[in-house]
């Protein structure tokens, strides 16, 4: 099964919530009180998040964090690639962090790179406003209410 993090996870939920009110600074006690994630791991996302340049932090009293870009500017990939490093999905891609053992000897040599970039690519067409728009965009109502709507 391939699947993201936890913390890629956790970096969207924040990042939505960072979105939700674009023109506040936010403190990390209030954005996980407010989604409910433990205050030491938002603190750990929203450091990773900064050093990826996807959001910006304010020290002090009128301080907190906000996005660097509009939501319809940041895509998956960049958050995935903050929390996580880059898409590599085995060991053997262009980019992985850790060597195969058996690249030397491996038939399959290169060949996930294909794999491995369709992923990014679709993960880069994804934006965080795409992931917090609303249900009905992605499934919409049932032809006879469509038909009443003017």
């Amino acid at each position: 099964m391939l699947r993201l993090s936890k913390m890629t996870d956790y970096g969207v939920v924040v990042m939505g919530r960072l979105a939700s009110r674009p023109d506040e600074r936010q403190s990390a006690a209030d954005v996980a009180a407010n989604t409910g994630l433990p205050p030491a791991t938002v603190g750990q996302v929203l450091k990773a998040l900064a050093t990826g340049g996807l959001v910006s932090g304010t020290r002090g009293a009128q301080g907190g964090y906000l996005l660097s870009r509009r939501p319809e500017a940041i895509s998956v990939a960049e958050i995935v690639v903050a929390l996580d490093g880059p898409v590599a999905i085995t060991a053997c891609v262009e980019g992985a962090d850790d060597p195969c053992s058996v690249e030397a000897t491996c038939l399959l040599k290169g060949s996930w790179d294909a794999v491995n970039i369709a992923i990014e690519d679709a993960l880069k067409q994804v934006t965080l406003a795409d992931m917090l728009a609303p249900l009905f965009q992605f499934n919409p109502p049932p032809t006879e209410l469509r038909e009443a709507t003017p």
